[in-house]
């Protein structure tokens, strides 16, 4: 038996990436952000209250690409980086497309999904800077349970707010966070001013990511400088750190001799989209090729699909500065749907201007349609993909449908952003017929 070359695609320790890619280098027309105050550019000096400085000064940076310290590589290694580049070939077999398939399997890390790429960094940072605690804000919970995980690895202690509708739909994830020793609390809660305000006026809300992170917001801001607020998507040093994903990818195309016509992503904050995509989009931007990237969003909160593009704030309170993205509104709040990670209101600047710019499409899915993607990527790949990842499954497969009926023979690479396993609560209603629409 001969394994094809490009079945597997792996890379060793050594080839983690040594620096990460910056966007803002080649993406022209980013706005700065705002303070709401005063509506002049925020001053790296305003945001201390909740970030150290070696995280804002990547937050504000043009350069490039900045160095991956020896460090956060070697912590890397712990997260299975680098990933596998694997081919779907049995999926491709299924649909009788023409299409080639392939997908950059984050789901191997021990987390379960790519959020440890900038959990560690940050963790990292803050802890060289002197902290001593970091809280964040988690929606489906992978987030939550990489900033806990990685926590302990530095000696931070870590608090962690958890979207209302998740905490109560996905109870092992609280359970998993629990065991790395992290404090959780459902949002909005009783812990912080801000979340007693919200269950006074609105008791029953299933909550959001915006109240969320106006929770650990407060909880940072009010601590004297002892607690830092860390964050898992949409601010311009998380996609930074996320783009190992790319460059590795970018290395393992090389090496089999893949060239994309898209790169699909599901798409929430921006955070996965943006690390497998960006590394690869700056090239497109510099002219050397033609790949279309697709961005996935569900139809529960699609920022881009049906939002505007405008400044508002990243939080429900109005704590963060004003940002110029595609946003829902920062008070939305979307329906509780399982795929947790994508029920922001709003996306990542960098994200926004480079689909404002028309170098990215939208796509949006009700989640009834991305779980049949996801069973039968399951029974195809034997793989159980995240909600979250369900998304860009879903839109793979119609762009290789789409190249059954032309006939042509395009390349899809699709990041797979995280593993199933804890989400069976969603898997079972769908097999069982009771999972219903996520749209608005």
């Amino acid at each position: 038996m001969t394994i094809p070359k490009d079945a597997r695609i792996c890379l060793s320790a050594e080839e983690i990436p040594k620096k990460w890619y910056n966007l803002a280098a080649d993406l022209k027309g980013i706005k700065p952000m705002l303070n709401p105050v005063t509506r002049e550019p925020v001053k790296e000096k305003e945001l201390e209250a909740i970030f150290c400085k070696e995280i804002i000064k990547q937050e504000m940076s043009k350069e490039r690409y900045i160095g991956i310290p020896d460090e956060v590589r070697e912590g890397y290694v712990a997260l299975n980086r680098p990933s596998y580049l694997q081919r779907a070939y049995r999926l491709e077999k299924y649909l009788r497309t023409p299409a080639k398939i392939y997908f950059k399997r984050e789901d191997m890390s021990p987390l379960g999904s790519h959020k440890g790429n900038t959990a560690l960094a940050q963790a990292y940072f803050n802890a060289k800077s002197g902290i001593t605690t970091l809280t964040t804000e988690t929606g489906a919970g992978q987030w939550g349970t990489a900033l806990a995980m990685v926590s302990n690895l530095y000696g931070l202690d870590s608090t962690v707010f958890m979207v209302r509708g998740s905490y109560e739909q996905k109870p092992f994830r609280k359970t998993l966070m629990n065991t790395y020793g992290c404090k959780v609390y459902s949002s909005p809660s009783m812990q912080t001013e801000y979340g007693r305000k919200v269950l006074k006026e609105h008791p029953e809300t299933s909550g959001s990511l915006g109240i969320a992170i106006s929770e650990a917001c407060e909880l940072a801001a009010q601590s004297g400088g002892t607690v830092k607020y860390a964050l898992g998507s949409v601010m311009n040093h998380v996609m930074l750190h996320q783009t190992v994903i790319g460059l590795e990818t970018m290395e393992q195309m090389k090496i089999g001799e893949i060239e994309p016509d898209y790169m699909v992503a599901c798409v929430g904050g921006g955070s996965n989209f943006a690390g497998f995509t960006f590394p690869m989009m700056g090239e497109t931007m510099r002219g050397k090729n033609e790949c279309q990237y697709i961005a996935v969003e569900s139809e529960a909160a699609p920022s881009m699909s049906k939002g505007e593009f405008k400044y508002d704030f990243g939080d429900s309170a109005g704590m963060t500065p004003l940002i110029l993205m595609y946003t829902l509104g920062s008070e939305f709040i979307p329906n509780a749907i399982h795929a947790g990670g994508l029920r922001y209101h709003g996306m990542s600047p960098l994200v926004s201007e480079a689909c404002h710019q028309g170098f990215v499409k939208p796509v949006a899915y009700d989640q009834t349609s991305t779980f049949e993607a996801g069973v039968l990527f399951a029974r195809t790949e034997g793989i159980v993909p995240a909600p979250e990842s369900c998304h860009a499954v879903k839109a793979a497969m119609d762009l290789a449908l789409e190249c059954k009926e032309s006939k042509e023979e395009k390349t899809i690479v699709f990041c797979l952003s995280g593993h199933g396993y804890l989400d069976l609560g969603g898997y079972e209603k769908f097999v069982n017929g009771t999972l219903e629409s996520s749209a608005l």
